[in-house]
């Protein structure tokens, strides 16, 4: 019974969260670069090397990358630092 209640919780959670697609940096560099208006959520992790995650929508999907080194995002890009992201 409580291998059920954690597997309901995964369920919720996954659902609140909506679908995250994760891909690689080039991909998501090309899907910026296809949106209008893009806003892409940052953030630095990483205790014994630094990683670069990257988070932005994209006709209703969430698309997250992760990079060892800065992404060159364009200047025209609304970009916003976040101290974590989090990818269920």
């Amino acid at each position: 019974m409580h291998g059920a209640a954690a597997h309901a919780a995964i369920v919720r959670a996954i659902r609140a969260s909506g679908v995250v697609v994760t891909v690689l940096p080039e991909e998501f560099l090309s899907i910026v670069r296809r949106v209008p208006e893009p806003l892409v959520i940052a953030a630095q992790t990483g205790m014994f090397g630094k990683k670069y995650q990257y988070l932005t929508s994209y006709k209703g999907l969430a698309f997250f990358a992760q990079s060892p080194t800065p992404l060159m995002l364009p200047r025209s890009i609304e970009t916003i630092l976040a101290k974590k992201i989090w990818v269920p």
